[in-house]
């Protein structure tokens, strides 16, 4: 008969519940690393970062789709996204930001920049640049931030082309002046060119167009969606100069 083994008295562990809580405790010290690191961030920088992040998902406040629309009257090429155009957006984007917290609009209409293959686009609410049915300026801050604007402008390339287009929103206006919204768009888009003009912007490069109520944003429905139709569109796109085509025959020319 063999000889029996003798038992081995194994070591005994650590109680299941201590195991448990120093996983807990580790969590705990991340989480309060992080509310560190949080409470030390520059809100100058939060700014930009959350102003690049809705550039780059297309969405503002609101969840609204910034996808601009594609139909253009000019045959349009991608801007060129080099190191120094990518600086003047930020420097753009900055000056949007800054000229938001400055002009403060009651009705909480905010300029945008919006980004799409084709260029960029800034949008201006009518409600805080111009009288109600009027082409005239609200006030001195509107003129402050198109001159800021046209400073921008004069860095970025010169190939680079600027439509401003004018919209309304679908209500008839009441106006001596005005006859409807096709002459109301067109004369604000024409008072923001030659505001731009005037403060040092190649009028070869601007183009001043009427929309009237034809491309709206929202559902004019509401007052609120309506303010938003009420706007001035600042298009940036570079011209297809290597296939122009010529242009000299008429489309009703028969083969």
């Amino acid at each position: 008969m063999g000889k029996k083994c003798k038992k081995v008295e194994c070591p005994e562990c650590l109680p299941s519940w201590l195991a448990a809580f120093g996983d807990l405790m580790s969590l705990l010290l991340c989480f309060f690393v992080l509310l560190l690191s949080m409470s030390t961030m520059d809100a100058k920088k939060v700014q930009e970062a959350a102003g690049s992040l809705q550039g780059a998902m297309s969405v503002l406040d609101g969840e609204t789709s910034t996808e601009i629309q594609q139909k253009q009257i000019q045959v349009t090429t991608p801007v060129q996204e080099d190191e120094q155009t990518s600086k003047k957006l930020k420097t753009m984007k900055q000056t949007i930001i800054e000229s938001n917290e400055m002009i403060k609009s009651a009705s909480g209409s905010e300029i945008s920049l919006e980004e799409s293959e084709d260029g960029f686009m800034i949008r201006l609410p009518a409600s805080i640049m111009f009288e109600r049915a009027n082409d005239k300026f609200k006030n001195s801050d509107a003129i402050l931030f198109l001159r800021r604007i046209a400073l921008v402008i004069d860095k970025l390339p010169k190939d680079l082309h600027i439509n401003v287009i004018g919209h309304t929103d679908d209500q008839a206006i009441s106006s001596t002046e005005f006859k409807d919204n096709w002459q109301l768009s067109s004369a604000r888009a024409t008072t923001v060119v030659k505001e731009l003009i005037k403060n040092g912007v190649e009028a070869k490069r601007l183009a001043a167009v009427g929309k009237a109520e034809f491309e709206p944003i929202a559902s004019n429905l509401t007052k609120s969606s309506r303010e938003k139709n009420r706007r001035v569109e600042l298009y940036f796109f570079s011209k297809n100069k290597d296939n122009k085509k010529d242009t000299k025959k008429s489309i009703l020319d028969k083969k």
